[in-house]
């Protein structure tokens, strides 16, 4: 009985985890024009491609862990760092960030050129879904 009730809590428990686990989406003005393919989503990002506006969260959550490791290969230690050294060697400053989901999706809506990433439960008609990262 007790060996049941273990197995019940911990298929639970996976249960909930996957439940977690959201999609990102990354999100462009409904006007745009250009759709960048994942790689070029990273360069963007990164600070590589001026070709578009990127819009970052402010703060490291699970969304934009999701979408640094999907795109940039990168972790946050490892994108502290790469922004470290260009804002040191006055090649680069990190993108503007604002504080949440519903604040990407209104500037990438208000801006013909933005593009972002948010949780995929916060994407509305405001904006369109270049892809999802699982």
């Amino acid at each position: 009985m007790k060996y049941s009730i273990q197995t019940l809590c911990a298929v639970v428990c996976l249960g909930f985890a996957t439940l977690v686990q959201a999609e990102v989406a990354v999100i462009v003005n409904t006007a745009a024009s250009a759709a960048p393919s994942q790689s070029d989503v990273g360069n963007i990002f990164l600070g590589k491609d001026k070709s578009m506006k990127g819009v970052d969260h402010k703060d490291w959550t699970p969304t934009k862990e999701k979408f640094y490791s999907g795109v940039t290969n990168k972790s946050e230690s490892q994108l502290k760092s790469y922004w470290s050294g260009l804002v040191f060697t006055g090649k680069g400053q990190p993108l503007p960030s604002v504080a949440g989901d519903a604040e990407v999706v209104a500037k990438v809506a208000a801006e013909a050129d933005a593009i972002g990433y948010v949780d995929a439960a916060a994407v509305n008609d405001s904006v369109k879904v270049l892809f999802t990262l699982p």
